[in-house]
Parts: structure tokens; C-alpha cells; sequence
């Protein structure tokens, strides 16, 4: 595609075959390629009730798609100090450095490696992040670092933010994403959105018949016992049970950069443009080549301890796994080899593509079951690479 028009009659079919099937409530679907937004889409409702439409600047949470946000603001903090990935994170963060997390680095923190996807204290809420940081001080790494991943669905989060504080003079991370590049890139897109934006946020709906594991889908059966480590790592630190709680106003104002982001998907995949351009964007540098470099190099693949199937990270991003010959497994990020991304819970997709020079991303408010993006997102994807 690097040189071709993008196929957006293919994308706009399937787009609209979503809605035919059922599929959706309401969602949206943005291309940005070469300094211009080449795609915008958006249909449906963004309310249970269907009496609010969608419209272009309809924003919605876009849960663990945040983290791709979260990795890009600890990459950009690094770079600003001159703190390599390989250093050891308690260089910075002393009290990290202890209960056999003495020599953890920040390349396996980012790449999930770090063995903290899970808190022994489970009486912390999500809404404390000065608790959370302070039990992830005093935690024991459940495997030694290096020694496989395991994805970190709740406590990436307050690890990248408590790095970001330290290394950017104690900002919060969500204010870091708004003032390095929310607002010198004009990004309709927050960690913690303020109080007068929420009217215009889409109603997150839960997933229909939530709570059936898929038959063929390990993660569901680990997801049913309370003690795996899967239900414990998206379960700790507790708080916000349900889907509902997250369409609060503390929840939509919380920085909650594991997986409160809200924005909506132009912004999104705007970003995500920036960072397939190699981090510049409208004449203004926002990542050297180095730090790019550190968002398509593959840090982690193999099984992974908390999803239960195949999966890749880089530094903080998700690319789709490959096989011995550098073959894709799967291709949620289209078929590059150096696309990065991130999705989120219940469907939504947001990635960059350096070699077609573009940033994608996906939202909906009708949530789905299970760990991938499923078809509609796929059909997406698969629509925008059809030639």
C-alpha cells in the first residue's frame, strides 16, 4: 500500500456492514496518511437509549488502546532525561528497587516482563494512585524478570505513571500526554478528561451475554477461577466493577492510564500517524529516531502468562506475534511487520503502519467478549489493506 490509494469505498462497505449485522451501537473509524486525515467514518448512536447520534467529535473511552498513549508519554519522558530503556528503573524510582526488584529495567517493565501483573493487595482501589504505587513498591515480582510476560491489564498503568512522575518532576502522567502532545497536536483525546467535556462522551455499553467464556478460549476458563493469575491481574487493584461505573464522572475525569483514555478516533489515530512518521509531525519533533526505534523492536513474544495465547511487545506497544520465518500469526495491525498498535477492551484498535505511512484507529461503544479484536475491527483492517 506504501504508494497506492487507500481503498476507502471497501472500508466505508464494511464499515457499514457492521451496522447491518448488528454488530454496533455506535462507532467510529479514522486514517490519517501523510499529514492528512484520509478516512472519517462514524455512525450509529452513542447512547443505550439510540436517541444521541454519533457524530465526528463523539469521543469514548477506549480502555486498554491507552496504553499505547501511557508508553508513548514514559518513552518521550526517557528521551527528555537522556535514561536509556535499559536502565534499571529504581535509578530513578529508589523505592522500586526492592523486594527482589532490584535490577528490573525499563524495557521489561514496558514489555511486560517485569513479572508485576498482579498486586498481593487486593483492598487498593484504581481511583488510588499514590496506594497502588506504593504496594507496587513493596511487591514481589512473580516470576524473574526476563523469564516470559505476562500482560499487565490494570498495573502497567500506575508503573508507567509513577516513571513518568519521576522522571518529569513529579506530573501526573495524564497531564503529560495533554502537555507533550494533546494540546500542541490539537488531540481530541484525554487521560482524565476534564468535567466539561463529558457531555459529549459516547455511553460505554457491556458486552452481550457478558461473562460466557468462549469454548475454544483459554483465557475465558483462566478468567473463571478466582485464584489464576489471569482473574487476579484484572482483578488488582480493585474497584470499578461493572461496565457502567466507567461512564461516571470520576471515573471519566480519573487519570487512568491503564485503561481510561477517552478521545475519539480521528485523535487517535492522528497520534498514532505522528509516530508512523517517525515522531514528527507538523514541522515539530516529538520523538528522535532512537525512541521510535524502541516502538517497533520486539522486546517479548511466546505465551503469554496472563491471555493465555501468543502475544508481542515492543516497548509498551503490541505487534501481532511471527513465526520462525518472520511470518505474522495473526495480522490485527494489518500486514507490515513494523506496525505497532494497541487495542482495548471489547473491540476498539488503534495502531501505526510506518511502511503505508499511516495511523489507524477504531472506536465503538458496544463492547464485545473476549482478549483481540474480533471481526468488526478486523473487517476494518482487512478492507484498508485489500489491494
Amino acid at each position: 500500500m506504501s504508494g497506492a490509494e487507500l481503498p476507502t469505498d471497501r472500508v466505508r462497505a464494511a464499515f457499514e456492514e457492521n451496522f447491518a449485522r448488528g454488530l454496533e451501537v455506535g462507532a467510529a473509524v479514522s486514517v490519517w496518511r501523510d499529514g492528512e486525515e484520509a478516512l472519517s467514518l462514524c455512525g450509529g448512536c452513542r447512547d443505550g437509549g439510540r436517541s444521541l447520534p454519533w457524530e465526528k467529535d463523539t469521543p469514548v473511552l477506549i480502555w486498554s488502546a491507552t496504553k499505547g498513549l501511557a508508553s508513548a508519554c514514559v518513552l518521550h519522558a526517557l528521551e527528555r532525561r537522556g535514561v536509556p530503556i535499559e536502565a534499571r528503573v529504581a535509578e530513578f524510582w529508589p523505592e522500586f528497587g526492592q523486594c527482589g526488584k532490584e535490577s528490573i529495567t525499563v524495557g521489561q517493565v514496558l514489555s511486560h516482563r517485569a513479572g508485576l501483573s498482579v498486586l498481593d493487595a487486593r483492598d487498593l482501589s484504581l481511583l488510588d494512585h499514590e496506594g497502588v504505587a506504593r504496594a507496587i513498591e513493596r511487591q514481589v515480582p512473580l516470576w524473574p524478570a526476563g523469564d516470559g510476560h505476562g500482560y499487565g491489564p490494570r498495573t502497567f498503568g500506575f508503573v508507567a505513571d509513577e516513571m513518568v512522575r519521576r522522571l518529569a518532576d513529579g506530573m501526573p502522567l495524564g497531564e503529560y500526554f495533554r502537555a507533550h502532545f494533546g494540546d500542541p497536536m490539537g488531540l481530541d483525546l484525554w487521560i482524565g478528561m476534564p468535567a466539561g467535556e463529558h457531555g459529549r462522551v459516547a455511553q460505554m455499553l457491556a458486552p452481550r451475554g457478558a461473562g460466557c467464556a468462549e469454548p475454544e478460549d483459554a483465557f475465558g476458563e483462566a478468567m473463571a477461577d478466582p485464584e489464576s493469575l489471569t482473574r487476579r491481574a484484572f482483578a488488582t487493584p480493585g474497584g470499578l466493577p461493572g461496565t457502567a461505573i466507567m461512564n461516571s464522572p470520576a471515573v471519566r475525569s480519573a487519570s487512568l492510564p491503564s485503561f481510561g483514555g477517552i478521545g475519539t478516533a480521528s485523535a487517535l489515530a492522528k497520534f498514532y500517524a505522528m509516530l508512523a512518521a517517525g515522531g514528527t509531525w507538523d514541522g515539530t519533533h516529538y520523538f528522535g529516531a532512537h525512541a521510535v526505534g524502541h516502538m517497533t523492536h520486539t522486546l517479548s513474544q511466546g505465551c503469554d502468562k496472563v491471555l493465555h495465547l501468543v502475544t508481542a511487545f515492543t516497548a509498551g506497544f503490541m505487534r501481532d506475534p511471527v513465526d520462525d520465518d518472520g511470518r505474522k500469526l495473526r495480522a490485527t495491525f494489518g500486514p507490515s511487520p513494523r506496525a505497532f498498535g494497541h487495542p482495548g477492551a471489547g473491540g476498539s484498535l488503534a495502531f501505526a503502519d510506518p511502511d503505508a505511512r499511516l495511523g489507524f484507529a477504531y472506536v465503538m461503544n458496544q463492547m464485545e467478549t473476549g482478549v483481540l479484536p474480533k471481526r468488526r475491527a478486523l473487517a476494518l483492517v482487512e478492507a484498508l489493506y485489500a489491494d
